[in-house]
């Protein structure tokens, strides 16, 4: 069966689970950006039909939260941590490192679709800063080195 297919078929369970009941939006959002990677025009027209809302209050609460992304994400998503503690010990320096070994800009993806590269405020690993996250591993005290061997692992 092709993957689309069985991610609409995933989409119309997740949709029929919340269908009529209150404040089930955002878990559906959640759900439906955990499947695809991120939220199409289609699938917010697809979840406002489903839900039985209009198109616009779809649009209006994926936009307005920042956990929601509106275009294709990398294979791998690296974070690349700009709290207090990392910011003090090189996160820009780390981040544009990255950026550059990369080819992209923060908050893009690469042209490839292997990598996409965020900024975020914290996460919650300052005694191993400077961080970066790749998927779910973490990667603490970095310098340009480090960056270079870990992206080599990938």
């Amino acid at each position: 069966m092709c993957a689309c297919i069985e991610k609409q078929q995933k989409l119309g369970l997740i949709l029929s689970e919340y269908q009529g009941k209150s404040g089930g939006l955002i878990p559906v959002l959640q759900q439906a950006q955990g499947l695809y990677g991120y939220l199409s025009d289609e699938i917010m027209t697809q979840i406002a039909v489903g839900l039985g809302l209009k198109p616009s209050e779809v649009y209006g609460v994926a936009t307005f939260y920042t956990q929601f992304r509106f275009s294709p994400v990398g294979e791998h998503i690296i974070r690349a941590c700009h709290g207090t503690a990392c910011h003090v010990s090189g996160a820009e320096n780390i981040t544009m490192i990255m950026a550059d070994k990369l080819g992209v800009t923060p908050g893009g993806t690469t042209a490839d679709m292997r990598f996409t590269l965020d900024k975020v405020a914290c996460l919650g690993c300052c005694s191993l800063a400077p961080v970066v996250m790749i998927d779910e591993d973490v990667y603490g005290r970095l310098n340009e080195a480090k960056v270079v061997e870990i992206l080599g692992n990938y």
